[in-house]
């Protein structure tokens, strides 16, 4: 019975100032980043410690938590440094650690004692005992393997604490190796996966060369365009979310902190808006079918849903590494006054053509603009320059970080 549960947090990913605020307006309970070291992003991990107590300081403001991500596999020069670490990014506010390795986590026991734990999914956590011994070291909540199916979850929930939290990811890209412990990458590019520095291998194109006839390259299967078979197709659970939350789940987890803040704001709000409907009306619950298409305006590969319903039919298995885009951010909203909308340019359009405004917590609505102005108040026939200020006359007021976009041709 859901009264018996918590109501299940949404929780976003962020990689930088513009994505947090974004996780932030577009209806995320928490949010999860990382810092310069120790987290699964090297690329993203744009949180120093300035940045990280001004994040959190946000966050906050906002009732939102943030969780840090340390959840590489440090060696011993790196473990040494981490007390250190944890103690400043504690400092900044940061309301849990999320882990993967047992020393680490009993540094962070040792070091701040009252921090909250989260472990990790690369520590692959797939049966109830694995969970309720993590909870016994001090672990609030795991983040399950990717692998298990929703009868799985729902036993895992039923044979562990109740207080222990479960976090399950249900949205965002899927990696072929198990709960992300890769080797492919380091094996073939000395990029470690398991340090946050993942060259993504298995999303290009493999074909054979058979060892008498150097130079000549053979599809794996019949295919001229070669083969993907280590490349997984993209997860999605909008569609299924009550039975991803009557199996108990905690934890609704969305994927993405190097994706970008247009991503962040799309795909937080479909599935709080989501949430929200099923907590309103959870018996025969179903989805609103333009929430379905919402998460299908961001650069996706083909959805699945996993492992969740049991082995894929045809794996997971994508036929070309590429993404699906088809629409694109035009401009962001700063502001609105006096009959007017005062925005930021991101993809250059022209006055008449047909957008779509999304606004939080809303439903999209088509609009079409009537004319532009740039800073100086002339009118422009388009938005031609990159992140340039302009205007345009609007008779009711938009929210603050509201979208506008415009359908690819």
């Amino acid at each position: 019975m859901l009264e018996l549960r918590k109501i299940p947090e949404v929780l976003a990913p962020v990689g930088d100032m513009e994505r947090l605020e974004a996780a932030v307006r577009y209806g995320a309970d928490a949010v999860y980043l990382g810092s310069t070291e120790f987290g699964m992003r090297a690329a993203s991990a744009n949180f120093g410690p300035e940045m990280l107590k001004k994040a959190v300081d946000y966050a906050h403001s906002h009732g939102v938590r943030v969780y840090l991500t340390c959840n590489t596999l440090p060696r011993s020069e790196e473990i040494r440094r981490m007390p250190d670490f944890l103690q400043e990014a504690y400092a900044c506010g940061v309301d849990a650690f999320i882990v993967t390795d047992l020393g680490v986590l009993s540094l962070v026991r040792e070091t701040l004692p009252e921090a909250e734990i989260h472990i990790s999914t690369q520590t692959g956590v797939v049966n109830y005992r694995t969970a309720a011994e993590l909870y016994k070291l001090g672990a609030k909540r795991v983040v399950l393997a990717r692998e298990l199916t929703l009868a799985e979850i729902r036993d895992i929930r039923d044979n562990t604490p109740p207080e222990l939290e479960l976090e399950v990811f249900v949205h965002g890209a899927m990696c072929m190796s198990f709960s992300g412990r890769c080797l492919l990458s380091n094996y073939m590019t000395g990029r470690d996966a398991n340090r946050g520095q993942c060259a993504q291998p298995c999303r290009w194109s493999y074909r054979l060369v058979e060892e008498k006839r150097p130079g000549q390259y053979f599809p794996i299967f019949e295919d001229d365009t070669g083969s993907y078979i280590l490349n997984a197709k993209d997860l999605c659970m909008l569609e299924h979310l009550n039975e991803v939350i009557e199996a108990g789940a905690t934890s609704l987890k969305i994927e993405g902190r190097a994706k970008s803040s247009y991503y962040v704001s799309v795909v937080t709000n479909a599935y709080r808006m989501a949430v929200d409907s099923y907590l309103k009306e959870p018996q025969g619950w179903t989805l609103d079918p333009w929430l379905s298409e919402e998460v299908r305006k961001v650069s996706h590969r083909d959805y699945s849903t996993g492992f969740f319903y049991g082995v894929p039919e045809q794996g997971q298995r994508y036929d070309n590494g590429g993404y699906i885009r088809n629409w694109d951010i035009v401009a962001l909203v700063d502001r609105w006054e006096n009959g007017t909308a005062y925005c930021t340019q991101k993809n250059k359009f022209f006055a008449g053509d047909t957008l779509e405004l999304l606004e939080p917590g809303k439903k999209p609505e088509t609009i079409s603009i009537p004319a532009l102005f740039n800073g100086d108040g002339e009118e422009i026939p388009d938005t031609r320059r990159a992140n340039m200020p302009f205007s345009f006359p609007w008779d009711r007021e938009i929210a603050p970080g509201a979208i506008l976009r415009k359908a690819v041709d």
